[in-house]
């Protein structure tokens, strides 16, 4: 099997990564966990690496930030501000982000296929999602927002600048990784505290993070991306809030309702909508 098909499994892992983070982590450490996530992966990947040239380094370090960096920072703010369900909520809207975006840098025309998926899987999200009664906090949606433009960005911008041929997959992916921990490291050091002491799960929560979280997760979404189009890889992000619902359910004895059943019926619904072999084409475009 290519590794390209295998780019499914990036959003699995990564709707994992709230059920990593509430049982394994130190509480109220959301920047040391997004600088767990991406420095040791990007360190591993890149270390005794040759420096890509000036020009790359460039757009290296704008798609590290834009992928990694920027999207941690607000997706964590987001996290602690609102509850998740919103969070993932505005997160749905992505692939109607990415299909704005690939309109206006990619020159990629959008199929109805690819729009009626992007519907459908928001309104599956949002079945499956519990929304407060409260008022929500502004900053919270505004950096749900941001993270969610950051993304879809990002995924765009590696379709239109694609890899240089002399920079293997691996260590491409290792200096996004590398670029976007390196944003997050000095808000991390300004703004929160270590903890005094860590234990073995929570070393164990670091781990899974860094490496099937980040390292596995993003070599394989980053394979993904290069075979297939901007559009048809951010209609996979809707299998996120799916995992996550399922992990609390078997997991964390969450119940579901008959509402969360429909929602997962419809994203696996837009997911197989999505899967038309004629979305999924498009070479990596070295444009500038």
């Amino acid at each position: 099997m290519r590794l390209k098909y295998l780019a499914f499994l990036a959003p699995i892992i990564w709707g994992s990564t709230y059920f990593v983070t509430t049982q394994f982590l130190p509480e109220d450490k959301p920047l040391l966990a997004a600088a767990a996530r991406a420095l040791p992966a990007g360190l591993i990947l890149t270390i005794g690496r040759p420096l890509p040239n000036r020009r790359w380094l460039v757009k290296l370090c704008v798609l590290g930030t834009l992928n990694i960096g920027m999207f941690f920072v607000l997706l964590f703010v987001a996290a602690y501000r609102l509850p998740g369900g919103i969070v993932a909520l505005i997160g749905s809207t992505q692939p109607l982000l990415v299909i704005l975006l690939s309109i206006g840098l990619l020159s990629n025309s959008v199929t109805q296929r690819q729009a009626v998926a992007a519907m459908i899987g928001g309104l599956g999200v949002v079945l499956l999602i519990s929304l407060p009664s409260k008022n929500l906090d502004a900053i919270g949606v505004l950096a749900a927002l941001g993270a969610s433009i950051s993304m879809a960005l990002g995924l765009v911008l590696t379709k239109r600048w694609g890899r240089p041929a002399n920079l293997r997959l691996l260590t491409f992916t290792g200096w996004q990784l590398l670029c976007g921990g390196l944003v997050i490291l000095p808000i991390l050091l300004i703004t929160e505290s270590f903890p005094e002491s860590l234990s073995i799960m929570n070393l164990l929560g670091f781990l899974y993070l860094a490496i099937p979280g980040s390292l596995l997760a993003y070599f394989v979404w980053f394979a993904g991306l290069e075979a297939f189009a901007p559009v048809a890889m951010s209609l996979l992000g809707f299998i996120s809030p799916l995992v996550a619902v399922t992990i609390g359910f078997f997991l964390l004895n969450q119940n579901l309702s008959i509402a969360q059943i429909i929602g997962a019926a419809l994203v696996i619904g837009a997911i197989l909508i999505s899967l038309d072999k004629r979305n999924y084409s498009g070479r990596i475009q070295e444009l500038d």
